[in-house]
């Protein structure tokens, strides 16, 4: 079976996004590189300077109503009420009472869109188990189709209002303005969760260069690299263990399979991150990091810092400072702690195993801080801590790979040696395959590179104008990136495209 086959499939298990047209425009879509991408920078370099955001959004609304334009009106419309609401958030805008009636009024109305569109499924389809249960018929219902990037945006929109409320961010000058910050196309579909008062001014003025223009494509190139050469082979081993039966999976097998995802959905998310982060420099708007080698962290707390790291931005800054964060007490804050990743890992997927994720994850940090809370806590040598991390990182991914908590929990008895059947055990196919084991080789170093190189930015390749033969090292960078773009898009010419993990979220 082929690997756009196998991740098609997949990701058809898990919602009902209409992925068949809309993902003629993803980054990793000949589509995307050798049509839109072209047309959109001509269009936006060849406008003058005051009307070059029209043609970003124009784009951006293109981009995401190649397949269903009529969430297009969904996105506009929600962000109508959102300009509206904004305007009376700001300090003098109103009283203090009026102002938090606005903020819950828009939170509560972006959360209700989210619950609806992407939980709505889940929750009629546990409360017909219920209903089974107690010998009542089961509801009649048609199963929502999920806005691509739904989640993402939501948070983006929420950050906003919450902003203005609390004077960080101004009010966005138009509706327009406000209409760009969400809609953007490089961070539309699947981030970084990128918050207002980060992009605010820029969105006003940005400076436009041929070294930033370079920088961005060459960091766009890095991305796709990870997502064509690394991630793509990656999923033909991590989905052929987990679509097999556990009990045909040797305990190597079961371990090289989630060990492949791990590379894999580190690739893929970090690559589609790198493209969004260069296609942005590509427009002139500076976007934050969004990975930073989490696989090299010595204990949990640190994996967050580093994994997702707007999405950890967020959760901090929008939910657990709210609730009170390190000020309660100690109780008080492991409550805090095990409440923002149970809601990460639901925001996640509407399914239990993301439930139980997020709970892993909210246990370990727990006991990580418990621990250095200790007057005598003595760090581990990096040579403990990094494995035992990893490994902890490992076992948590069966959650969010498995297909529900009975596939995770007989993925992990694989793992583990128990409920084998060694008359029917295979060894994984896909390990024999060159460019899989060549995305593991090149994918171990890459993730794991700061821990005997030291060097933590090697995906950045700056060059200032003011640099000794800085002609040359343009030209040299000029060069690779093409090169390295060329590379990346061969796979998707002889064998289509997969689409990007998150995209699901």
């Amino acid at each position: 079976m082929s690997l756009v086959r196998l991740s098609l499939r997949a990701i058809a298990r898990h919602s009902a996004i209409e992925y068949a047209a809309q993902l003629l425009v993803v980054f990793s879509s000949l589509t995307f590189l050798f049509l839109f991408l072209p047309l959109t920078l001509a269009a936006y370099y060849l406008a003058p300077a005051r009307a070059r955001n029209g043609v970003a959004l124009a784009a951006s609304l293109l981009f995401f109503a190649w397949g269903a334009p009529r969430f297009v009106f969904l996105l506009a419309a929600s962000c109508a009420l959102d300009y509206w609401l904004g305007g009376g958030l700001a300090p003098g805008a109103g009283t203090l009472a009026s102002r938090r009636r606005r903020l819950a009024w828009g939170v509560t109305l972006n959360l209700a869109l989210l619950l609806y569109f992407k939980y709505a499924n889940f929750g009629v389809t546990q409360l017909n188990a219920l209903l089974s249960l107690c010998g009542i018929a089961p509801l009649r219902w048609t199963r929502v189709v999920l806005p691509i990037g739904i989640s993402f945006f939501t948070f983006q929109k929420i950050s906003y209002l919450v902003d203005v409320y609390r004077a960080t961010a101004l009010p966005a000058r138009s509706y327009g303005r406000y209409l760009l910050f969400v809609a953007l196309f490089p961070q539309l579909i699947a981030g970084p969760i990128v918050r207002y008062h980060d992009v605010a001014q820029q969105l006003d003025t940005r400076g436009y260069t041929p070294e930033l223009f370079l920088d961005g494509a060459w960091r766009f190139a890095v991305g796709l690299a990870k997502k064509c050469l690394l991630a793509n082979p990656l999923a033909l081993a991590a989905d052929q263990a987990f679509g097999a039966a556990p009990a045909t999976l040797g305990a190597g097998a079961a371990w090289a399979g989630v060990y492949a995802y791990a590379l894999q959905i580190y690739f893929d998310f970090s690559g589609y991150s790198d493209m969004a982060i260069g296609l942005g420099r590509m427009l002139g708007i500076r976007f934050l990091e969004n990975f930073d080698f989490p696989y090299i962290s010595r204990g949990m707390a640190e994996f967050w810092r580093r994994w997702h790291i707007s999405l950890g931005n967020f959760m901090r800054e929008y939910l657990y400072l709210p609730l009170g964060g390190n000020r309660a007490g100690a109780a008080r804050r492991y409550f805090n702690l095990w409440l923002v990743f149970l809601v990460s890992g639901f925001w996640h997927g509407a399914a239990w195993n993301f439930v139980v994720w997020g709970a892993w994850h909210g246990f370990w940090i727990s006991l990580d801080k418990l621990l250095k809370a200790r007057p005598r806590h003595r760090a581990a040598p990096v040579w403990l801590a990094v494995p035992v991390t990893f490994l902890i990182v490992l076992v948590g991914w069966v959650f969010f790979r498995a297909e529900g908590l009975a596939a995770a929990s007989a993925y992990l008895r694989a793992m583990f040696g128990l409920d084998a059947l060694p008359g029917m055990m295979r060894p994984l196919a896909a390990l024999g395959d060159p460019r899989v084991l060549t995305a593991i080789v090149v994918g171990t170093v890459s993730a794991f590179a700061p821990l005997y190189l030291g060097a933590r930015h090697w995906h950045e390749w700056s060059v200032s104008g003011r640099e000794r033969h800085a002609a040359v090292s343009i030209a040299l960078r000029a060069a690779a990136t093409l090169l390295l773009l060329a590379a990346a898009a061969l796979p998707l010419y002889l064998g289509g495209f997969n689409p990007f993990i998150y995209f699901r979220f």
